[in-house]
């Protein structure tokens, strides 16, 4: 999804911070992961969870190291690794649990195939895959983002929206989640590329303050 789009042409029509945020940031651009299984999507989404994207990475890389040829495992083959191989990858005992519980559950078919995935709306989605332990509806919201490229996902819980939220519309105080939720009403049916604006307008704000010497 690129270029000045509906999705750009929608949002900067409908809501004018959106429209001097597309003007200051460019188009809209996502590339999902369509290749991903909806399996490895959430495992890396599990490891990804309260954890910055360099230490999620690392993790993830010696993760991936356990295996042979160094690919990302098969259900089976992650439920037959040695618990302390894993936990010395750098997952805690809780996501280790919450990884086992999601290959359990892809090989009993809770959680469905890519193409299966594929013919699901949204929120079916969402209701299928919170069955997996440690997987809550941001979990989901991501893959739903990121590898299926659904156009109207909306993550509010997602800290990183709330702030581009806080800081594009220049809030005093850390905004609801309702509260995001009930404004962006006016953002459907692209609220993706809105999340992806907010995002964008959280990273700004930090490069910014880098560039200051601001300790963020």
């Amino acid at each position: 999804m690129t270029g000045h789009s509906s999705e750009t042409k929608h949002l900067a029509k409908s809501d004018q911070v959106m429209r001097r945020l597309i003007r200051e940031v460019g188009p809209f651009f996502l590339t999902p992961q369509s290749k991903r299984s909806p399996f490895e999507s959430l495992a890396r989404a599990i490891a990804y969870q309260q954890l910055h994207e360099k230490a999620a990475e690392s993790i993830l890389r010696r993760f991936v190291d356990l295996f042979p040829a160094r690919r990302f495992p098969q259900p089976a083959d992650l439920l037959a690794m040695d618990e302390d191989a894993i936990r010395g990858a750098g997952f805690s005992r809780a996501k280790i649990a919450a990884l086992r519980d999601l290959a359990a559950k892809t090989l009993d078919g809770t959680v469905p195939t890519g193409a299966i995935v594929r013919t699901l709306d949204d929120e079916a989605i969402i209701e299928r895959l919170i069955a997996v332990r440690g997987v809550g509806r941001w979990t989901v919201e991501m893959l739903l983002i990121f590898q299926l490229g659904r156009p109207d996902v909306l993550p509010v819980d997602d800290f990183g929206v709330r702030n581009g939220f806080r800081i594009a519309y220049g809030r005093r105080s850390m905004p609801t989640p309702k509260d995001v939720l009930r404004y962006g009403e006016r953002w459907k049916p692209y609220r993706t590329a809105a999340a992806w604006y907010l995002w964008r307008a959280a990273d700004r704000a930090r490069e910014a303050k880098k560039v200051q010497g601001v300790k963020v």
